[in-house]
């Protein structure tokens, strides 16, 4: 569940967790998402959209998941115009695990420093920089960005990412059309599978579907992530919408 949920989490896939909440800025969205797997609700997922410059996410695991496998993470990052991003953190508690991961990401000099830490060891795990273009987008500024554009059923567009540890141009595909029913209401959306997997930005097998509204604010209502059949299918769906 970890890696499926962070891309919603993390919409995606390295950990995400453990610094103090933030209050709720003037203008912030918040999305409420209920994270279903194997047919129950494994957790729940709170996704902030402030007007401008900064985006995080929330995900805590609940009932029978989070007794064999507690995770409770957080993430947050920062962007300048066009959702360019300047920094990630990235922290987590799951299970017995707890990592910190801080990225910053320099236009300038067109690199990013990815650095991670043990914090049950107090150790480094990982440091390394990584040649990036000079407008990048981590996993949460790529979904504001396709927010943002015309993708017309049957056709595709690319969009720079990056995780620290690895930057590529990913290929968005929008491939229907569907009415989707969720506890938040009955919205008109448009089916995209992100290609994130397979060696692109992550080695793992799996497939990502976003299903955005088709109505002027382009929301995600639903994100479900494929994976291997061991771990199956995690879906993330929209179950309210609150603004500050």
């Amino acid at each position: 569940m970890r890696s499926a949920c962070a891309w919603a989490l993390p919409l995606v896939f390295p950990s995400f967790a453990l610094f103090p909440a933030q209050a709720a800025e003037p203008g912030e969205t918040t999305l409420h998402y209920a994270v279903e797997w194997r047919l129950i609700r494994a957790g729940s997922a709170k996704l902030s959209l402030p007007a401008e410059g900064r985006a995080s996410i929330v995900l805590e695991s609940v009932g029978l998941v989070s007794k064999l496998y507690k995770v409770e993470d957080h993430y947050a990052a920062t962007y300048e115009r066009g959702f360019c991003a300047t920094t990630a953190t990235m922290t987590s508690s799951e299970g017995k695990r707890r990592r910190e991961t801080k990225v910053t990401y320099d236009r300038a000099r067109k690199k990013a420093n990815y650095l991670e830490r043990d914090l049950v060891k107090d150790a480094v795990v990982r440091v390394d920089e990584i040649d990036t273009p000079g407008c990048v987008h981590d996993i949460i500024g790529a979904l504001l960005q396709l927010r943002t554009m015309k993708v017309d059923v049957g056709h595709s567009a690319q969009i720079p990412m990056s995780d620290g540890k690895k930057s590529a141009m990913v290929r968005v595909e929008a491939q229907a059309h569907e009415d989707l029913k969720t506890p938040a209401g009955t919205f008109k959306t448009t089916r995209y599978e992100v290609f994130l997997f397979g060696g692109v930005l992550y080695h793992r097998p799996a497939r990502v579907f976003v299903w955005l509204s088709d109505d002027p604010r382009h929301l995600p209502v639903q994100i479900r992530v494929r994976l291997q059949l061991t771990i199956g299918t995690i879906t993330l769906v929209l179950e309210k919408e609150a603004h500050s």
